[in-house]
């Protein structure tokens, strides 16, 4: 029999697509027969709608919200988050359709992107800054576009070049495979994408290695003159009931500083601990925990300690951990979790925008953003925890509601408070009063609806 042969990104912040291309022999299908569709992360649909195409299969993702803070910023400003971007408005956060796209062992994969999150994602890469041709307006209409070969060799082999979904930090990119909206710490500040090459290996039927080399971290360019390096080892048990991965990264990633090397590693642990999938009580229950570790040394900063020869330490240590638990044949589900960070130099933090912004000015790099940027030094700390809760209604596959409360915490001002961080009227055209400022301050209670669509 003629089988397809499966386009895996299989981990976290990416999507598991099973493409067909009549033209393989092979019967040996990586992680086949393994459950995924309750894992964080990953695609939850057990009978996707497109199925048996020859040459084409399309995929189409929406996301829309609505949220409401309880600091009642003036500007309905969110400040510290790649999932939402504006306060107490309903919200096209994404829109997402391409496909995958085979013939013969060639492959491609392309996916767009629209709504708020093609603009709070890309503001982040400094990269764009090195040279010319504005790469976040390039860009930022994909969220992935890549195109490659397969070989029939062990349970297959994939070799792709271009844009696609980073795996550090568990979460998905696409909000309908994940268990929370507003993602941990952990999560939202680390990469969602990667541009590079990438070189996907399933020695086993449980087993995934990927290597890469990319531009950088989370980066359209490059930032010094070195490529990224990482990898992604993923196993997955035959019961269906554990998932275990690491991704591992090394790279220059301050701006104009090559001397500067950074290194990370995230680590996942999936453990689905009851399942009776026809059960009308509970249904199913599972846990996620991640670890990361981090650190920048060289260019000023040392690491893990503070050094008077060699600079303040600048590092990243987080942890996050959710329970999720489903009701009544998988329609609905409960989810409880949080997590904490602690990122002395800030290097990973993301920033605050509006004239609290201290990326670089577009239109004058050599000034920041805002008026008046929230500080990025070597040696600021900044340390933040949070915690969320959830319900969701999913009355068929290809629909989540959501609702959720969120609570988040830092040791510094940093979300965005009732002044907003526009100006003293919230509105960009007004001209600011010299004594107003970016109102920021220590946490943030909010609660988000959600309408989160797949075909």
């Amino acid at each position: 029999m003629k089988k397809a042969f499966l386009v895996l990104a299989l981990a976290s912040k990416t999507i598991c697509t099973i493409a067909q291309d009549t033209t393989a022999t092979t019967e040996k299908v990586p992680f086949d027969g393994i459950d995924q569709t309750w894992q964080n992360g990953n695609d939850r649909r057990e009978n996707p709608a497109f199925q048996n195409m020859k040459f084409f299969t399309p995929s189409i993702m929406m996301d829309i919200n609505y949220t409401h803070s309880f600091n009642k910023p003036n500007d309905n400003t969110v400040v510290g988050s790649t999932a939402l971007a504006r306060n107490n408005e309903v919200q096209l956060s994404a829109l997402h359709f391409g496909g995958d796209f085979y013939y013969k062992g060639a492959r491609a994969r392309v996916m767009t992107q629209f709504g708020t999150r093609s603009i709070v994602v890309p503001r982040n890469d400094y990269s764009p800054y090195r040279g010319q041709y504005q790469l976040a307006n390039v860009y930022r209409y994909l969220s992935e576009a890549y195109a490659g070969y397969h070989i029939n060799k062990w349970y297959g082999i994939n070799i792709d070049a271009g844009m696609f979904m980073s795996y550090i930090g568990l979460n998905s990119y696409y909000q309908p495979e994940n268990w929370e909206y507003q993602a941990s710490f952990t999560s939202d500040n680390t990469p969602w994408f990667f541009n590079g090459l990438r070189i996907q290996i399933y020695p086993t039927k449980n087993i995934k290695i990927e290597p890469w080399i990319i531009n950088g971290w989370q980066s359209y360019g490059k930032f010094n003159k070195m490529p990224g390096f990482g990898f992604n080892f993923t196993y997955m048990s035959d019961n269906s009931n554990l998932k275990v991965l690491t991704n591992d990264y090394y790279g220059t990633d301050a701006a104009g500083i090559p001397e500067r090397k950074r290194f990370h590693s995230d680590n996942s642990l999936l453990v689905r601990y009851y399942n009776r999938p026809k059960s009308k009580g509970i249904s199913r229950m599972a846990f996620s925990l991640t670890g990361d570790v981090g650190f920048e040394k060289g260019g000023g900063v040392n690491g893990f300690k503070d050094s008077d020869k060699n600079g303040p330490a600048q590092y990243f240590l987080s942890g996050m951990f959710y329970n999720r638990v489903w009701f009544n044949q998988n329609k609905f589900a409960w989810t409880v979790g949080g997590g904490v960070m602690t990122n002395p130099g800030r290097y990973l933090v993301l920033y605050p925008t509006g004239q609290a912004s201290p990326l670089p000015n577009p239109l004058d790099p050599t000034k920041t953003e805002g008026a008046f940027p929230f500080s990025a030094s070597p040696g600021d700390k900044f340390k933040g925890w949070d915690m969320s809760t959830n319900f969701d209604y999913m009355p068929n596959q290809s629909i989540t509601f959501r609702f959720e409360l969120v609570n988040r915490h830092s040791d510094v001002p940093y979300f965005a408070g009732e002044g907003g961080v526009t100006s003293q009227t919230g509105y960009s055209t007004t001209p600011l009063d010299p004594n107003w400022r970016p109102d920021l301050v220590k946490s943030e209670t909010r609660f988000i609806l959600a309408a989160l669509f797949r075909l």
